[in-house]
């Protein structure tokens, strides 16, 4: 599988990475046996990139994440993990909903603080049961997940010591690049204007349906030398399923506009003799900065299955049919 590089630092990812929300029981219950047999068709597959973080399943995506990795050689895979939450032990019935099934028994305390960060790289070092972590992603830092005040309150934290402590990390060599994890793009233009960052690795913001990435993060992101890792391709299904009945957008029932808007790019993949999914999954890697893109599962099947997209011939003057200017005119 091709390799890009993260931004000016010597780390080369391949192309499609592997996401570990899934193999932590996001939304539904993963067993141990099927996250290693996913894991292990992801590296069959070629796939030498892996990312995790604490909020996934509680610790329990780490953990199995590092069991796998642990016999590899260390200079055959890149690993990223997150920082920004710490989990605190609770019982069993005190275990927050935050839509993962079965997860390890703790709670989750946000701290972008130097202090925090540097605690969390050490209890991510113990849950993965290994000594060097690649990539340090910032999770979720933004009023997506806390409103606007708390944002505040984090991003203080995060200018005022996290990112001190992100590059003394760096500096000593404990870890290779960092950046931030989100799903929203306003955040990384705020952190941008402030700090340089090697990579952001951003969810459902640069897809054929959602460009909100494009306008402005994109140009900032070449001008800087910031690499795109790309997550939620599908737009949490819709590109994958079309515009069916309880087709999901950003996490929710697709709305009208949405459904409307997908059942004119499943009409322009149906002409062009392709699925719509195979068009998602490709539309990233045809941006320079982007350095890989992630594809998340439970299931060694629907792993293989979005693999195979890539193999799907998308003529390449059919991305610009879905610009969404040019789809909205299509719509009338």
């Amino acid at each position: 599988m091709n390799k890009r590089r993260i931004g000016s630092t010597t780390l080369d990812v391949t192309e499609i990475s592997f996401g570990g929300a899934a193999i932590g029981g996001l939304y539904r219950a993963c067993s141990r046996e099927a996250a290693m047999a996913t894991l292990q068709a992801a590296w069959d597959a070629g796939l030498r990139y892996f990312d995790t973080a604490p909020f996934y399943g509680f610790g329990l995506s780490e953990r199995r994440t590092g069991d796998f990795l642990r016999d590899k050689p260390r200079s055959s895979y890149v690993l990223s993990t997150k920082v920004g939450r710490l989990l605190r032990p609770v019982p069993e019935d005190q275990v927050p909903d935050h839509s993962y099934v079965e997860p390890l028994p703790f709670a989750v305390d946000y701290d972008y603080s130097y202090d925090g960060i540097m605690r969390s790289v050490e209890f991510s070092h113990a849950r993965l049961g290994l000594n060097r972590i690649d990539i340090l992603f910032v999770h979720d830092i933004g009023t997506y997940t806390h409103g606007v005040e708390k944002t505040k309150l984090h991003f203080r934290q995060l200018m005022d010591g996290g990112l001190r402590a992100l590059e003394e990390l760096k500096s000593s060599g404990a870890i290779a690049a960092y950046g931030l994890g989100v799903n929203e793009v306003r955040i990384c233009l705020d952190v941008m204007a402030r700090a340089p960052l090697d990579c952001i690795l951003l969810a459902s913001r640069y897809s054929l349906l959602d460009r909100s990435a494009q306008a402005e993060l994109l140009p900032l992101c070449r001008q800087r030398g910031t690499s795109l890792i790309v997550g939620g391709v599908f737009n949490s299904g819709i590109l994958a399923t079309g515009p069916v009945h309880g087709a999901h957008f950003d996490y929710m029932p697709a709305d009208k506009d949405i459904l409307s808007r997908v059942g004119a790019m499943e009409h322009i993949a149906a002409n062009g003799g392709y699925p719509l999914a195979a068009a998602a999954f490709q539309f990233p890697l045809h941006e320079p900065v982007v350095a890989s893109v992630l594809t998340g599962t439970a299931k060694p099947a629907n792993l293989t299955r979005n693999l195979e997209l890539l193999n799907v011939e998308v003529p390449p003057e059919d991305f610009a049919k879905y610009d969404p200017y040019t789809v909205l005119q299509s719509l009338g």
